[in-house]
Formats: C-alpha cells, structure tokens, sequence
C-alpha cells in the first residue's frame, strides 16, 4: 500500500509557527520523521494559502525537499499557489485534489497536464457531498469520464470517496466502504486513496488510532492502493505493510458476521472487534465504545 503522510499540515499548531515565522527547522524534523517512518509520499497541506500561497508553498517544498527526495502531494484549493508548488517539485507530485465542481475542473486538470502530475479525484459533486455508494459510483465514472476527455488516463487518477467522521452520519462510514467493494468493477484502471484520519474527526485524541487503524484494515479487504495517514502511528504502518496479519483476519471475519468469544481474546484483539462493530453500525457510536 502507498502511504501519504498526513503531518505537514499548516493547522498543525507547530508546523503552522513555523510557515509563519519561516522558520524551516520544525518542518525539516518532520518530513525526516515521516520519511524515516516509511511513508511513499509526503503531504504539504497549507489550506487556501489566500495571502502570498505560491510563494509560501514554494518556501516549505523547498525546505522538505532539502532532507528527504520523497514524492509530494501537494493540498491546496489555490490554483496559484498549487502551480507555484508544482513548478519547484523535483520527484513526480501528485495533486491533492481535483473534485466535479466546474471551477476545480477548469483550473485542476490543465495543472495536472502540463506537469504530469497524478491527481486526487475527490468525489464532491455539483450538490457537494454524495448520499450514498451509488452516487459515489456517478460521480466517479462522470469524474473519470471528464479527465479522460483532457488527455489524462485513468492510470493517474486516484480515486478519493471522501471518508466522514464515524460520530457523524454512520451510513456515510458504511457507503465509503461499500463503494470501494464496488471501485475495481466500474473503474479498473484507477487507483483509490482515503483521507484516513477523517473517519476519526471529533473523537477524543487516545481513541482515534484504533478507528483509524481498523478503518484501514476494512478499506484494505476492498483493493484500496493508498492512504493519507498519521505517518507517526507505528501500528497504522505495520498494518498497511502486511505485518499484523492475524488482526487483519479476525478483522475481516467480524466484517463477514463472525462474532467471537471475547474472553477468548486479547485486549487489543477485543479493541478491534468492538471498532469494527462501530464502523459498520453494529453498535452505536460512542466515545465509551471500548469500555462497553
């Protein structure tokens, strides 16, 4: 599996001090970190970048780029600052996204061209956020239809049907999952990728790895090629990398309707059991899930 790391993100309270004092080191430690953890890509996420973006993202690739020669994605919503990223990228970058709105789609996809970039297809339609694994599937093949259409093959297009928060709306956690049974059928030629640490927005900070990581086991069972990911999780990595592979199976067993006795397991196996239950609408979320 292709890892992204998800760390060098401006929100981030130390890496946003940094970008804004130019102070390169703090940003320097982290793609070293992210790059020593094993991830394939880095992510330079700096948000809309309204104010001066093309020369900031230009600043902090720059800065990465002096310690580690990972390929980037590159996340802003700036078609500026995004070409300004794209022209300083050493390695082949990947964009981080182009979605259905018109405007995404005039501005992304020529970006994409004239750098031959790979591209984040983000399923976000006309009316914004799709209601099911169905809707997903239209947008995809209108998606995939329309970047064809530009000269761009389906090779380079990795599809992202937008992970939501677990303490939100359930059937969107289950309709992810569902389209991503369904991917390889109607788009065979295509990779797919997952914000992952979306599934775990909201929740208190010492229970989102366990969604994270169990989330991912159940993405994994449907062929998904990539993940932007906490780089500083060691378990998360071991899981992607095929090195946890009896919690992947019972993992899939409980997904199958399996439910095992859990006097006969061990606590982290217990962990997994009753998360897979919650990602799949078995139990009703709560931050009290593990103790239940």
């Amino acid at each position: 599996m292709v890892l992204i790391g998800e760390n060098i993100n401006i929100m981030s309270r130390a890496i946003g001090a940094a970008v804004t004092a130019r102070d390169p080191a703090p940003i320097q430690e982290m793609a070293k970190a992210e790059a020593e953890a094993g991830m394939d890509y880095l992510d330079i996420n700096i948000g809309p970048a309204r104010k001066a973006g093309d020369e900031l993202i230009a600043w902090v690739i720059n800065a990465v780029q002096q310690v580690t020669d990972k390929p980037l994605s590159l996340d802003t919503t700036s078609p500026v600052t995004m070409e300004a990223g794209l022209k300083v990228c050493k390695a082949r970058p990947l964009v981080n996204s182009v979605s259905l709105q018109p405007e995404r789609l005039k501005q992304g996809l020529p970006l994409v061209k004239k750098y031959h970039a790979s591209m984040i297809g983000l399923l976000w339609g006309m009316e914004g956020m799709p209601r099911d694994a169905n809707e997903r599937c239209l947008l995809a093949v209108d998606l995939i239809y329309q970047v064809n259409q530009f000269g761009i093959s389906s090779e380079d297009i990795w599809i992202d049907p937008i992970a939501t928060p677990v303490s939100g709306e359930i059937n969107q956690v289950k309709a992810c999952l569902e389209f991503m049974s369904m991917l390889k059928d109607i788009a065979p030629d295509c990779k797919s990728t997952v914000g992952l640490s979306n599934v775990s927005n909201g929740t208190p900070a010492h229970l989102r790895p366990c969604l994270n990581r169990t989330y991912l086991i159940m993405l994994m069972r449907y062929g998904l090629h990539s993940a932007i990911v906490d780089a500083l999780d060691p378990e998360l990595i071991r899981i992607a990398r095929g090195e946890m592979p009896e919690i992947v199976d019972l993992v899939y067993r409980v997904m199958d309707g399996d439910m095992p006795d859990l006097s006969s397991l061990s606590q982290k196996e217990i962990e997994y059991v009753k998360t897979v239950r919650v990602l799949t609408g078995e139990t009703l979320y709560s931050h009290s899930w593990l103790e239940i």
